[in-house]
C-alpha cells in the first residue's frame, strides 16, 4: 500500500483509502448495473417472452442482443473487479473491516465468473442447465450482497469518523 509521506491517511489520490474516486465509483456501478440489468432482461426475454412460431416456440428477437450485451459487460466487470481489487479490496482486507460481507461479495463475484465461463463451454445439457440456474440465481442476488456491504461500510464510517 503506497501511502503519501506528508498525508498518512491518503492512499493514491484518495482521502479515504477504501473508497474509489467518484468517477471510478460511477464507472464500476454503471458497468455492474448494466451487467445485472442485461442478465435480468435476458432471463425475462428467454423465459417469459418466447413467441409461437410455425415450428413451436421461438426466442424473442431481442433475446440474443441482451445476451451479447451481458457478455460484453462481463468482460468490463472483470476489468472493474481488477480495479476494485487494487484500490479497495486488498487495502480493506488489511484493515480487517467488513471481511465477512466483503469476502462473501468477492466469493459471489468469483462464483459468477466461473459459472459464466462454464456456461460458455459446457456441452452436456444437464450440467449446462444446472450451471445456468447456479449462475442466474446468484447473479440476481449480487446487488443485495453489495448493498449490504456498502451500507455496513457507511454505517461504520458514521459511527467511527476519522
Amino acid at each position: 500500500m503506497k501511502v503519501h509521506p506528508h498525508m498518512p491517511n491518503v492512499v493514491g489520490h484518495h482521502r479515504t483509502p477504501l473508497r474509489l474516486s467518484r468517477q471510478r465509483r460511477y464507472l464500476v456501478y454503471g458497468i455492474g448495473w448494466t451487467l445485472w440489468l442485461s442478465g435480468a432482461l435476458w432471463l425475462i426475454f428467454h423465459y417469459a417472452l418466447m413467441r409461437k412460431g410455425p415450428f413451436g416456440d421461438e426466442p424473442h428477437p431481442l433475446e440474443p442482443w441482451w445476451l451479447r450485451l451481458h457478455a460484453a459487460m462481463a468482460f468490463a466487470a472483470i476489468w472493474s473487479f481488477g480495479l476494485v481489487w487494487g484500490v479497495h479490496i486488498v487495502t480493506g482486507w488489511h484493515t480487517r473491516r467488513q471481511r465477512l460481507s466483503g469476502g462473501f461479495a468477492v466469493a459471489l463475484l468469483l462464483w459468477l465468473i466461473v459459472t459464466g465461463y462454464l456456461l460458455y463451454y459446457l456441452t452436456d445439457d444437464r450440467w449446462r442447465s444446472i450451471g445456468a440456474i447456479a449462475h442466474w440465481a446468484m447473479g440476481l442476488a449480487l446487488p443485495i450482497m453489495l448493498a449490504i456491504h456498502i451500507m455496513l461500510g457507511r454505517q461504520r464510517a458514521t459511527r467511527h469518523p476519522r
